[in-house]
């Protein structure tokens, strides 16, 4: 199974454009892990054409919020439908039983007992100040982060989730038995690039 890990980062935020639509914002830098080459590459608009035919060629897009926020958002600049394609929204999974949507920073604390390096508030500032290069930096640990508890999820059927409002850990059941599976769906009309 090849499976594509990403995030993407804005160059402004919902107050900035007054709206509370994803599709509202500009993207700064797109971050993708590729499993088949097991490679983190980062993306800026002018180098889109590059970074569709990893989606294209993927089995399964994985992201955390990514049908609420980055889906959307990418959709904006791509030909097709990227939510046709057959993905996995860690979030989301981790909604259904834990009844909230935890921040990846506190999945991490739990799962990796790591937290990530910095917030998406940071990457609009940095992308303000011309600080592309951390921005990438920002984007791809929050891909490995995800890829990592996208990893541990698969083998152990659960996550852990450190509470924001106390030291406590969660451990969160989550069913995976369709994240492998293939689907007939067609994907998303393919790039015109």
């Amino acid at each position: 199974m090849n499976y594509i890990v990403f995030d993407v980062e804005t160059k402004n935020t919902f107050s900035e454009v007054e709206s509370n639509d994803p599709r509202d914002l500009d993207i700064s830098v797109v971050s993708v892990y590729e499993k088949d080459s097991d490679t983190v590459k980062s993306f800026l608009e002018q180098d889109f054409h590059e970074m569709w035919p990893i989606f294209e060629r993927a089995d399964i897009i994985v992201g955390y919020n990514s049908e609420h926020f980055d889906i959307p958002l990418l959709n904006k600049y791509y030909s097709g439908d990227l939510s046709r394609f057959k993905g996995v929204d860690l979030m989301a999974s981790i909604k259904k039983n834990l009844g909230r949507r935890p921040k990846l920073d506190n999945v991490a604390a739990g799962t990796l007992g790591r937290n990530k390096i910095a917030e998406g508030l940071n990457a609009v500032e940095w992308w303000k100040q011309g600080k592309i290069d951390q921005i990438k930096k920002y984007c791809e640990e929050d891909v490995l982060i995800t890829k990592e508890i996208f990893e541990y999820a698969l083998k152990n059927k659960k996550v852990l989730v450190k509470d924001k409002f106390s030291d406590n850990v969660i451990e969160v059941p989550i069913d995976t038995s369709e994240w492998k599976k293939s689907t007939d769906t067609p994907k998303s009309t393919k790039s015109l690039f």
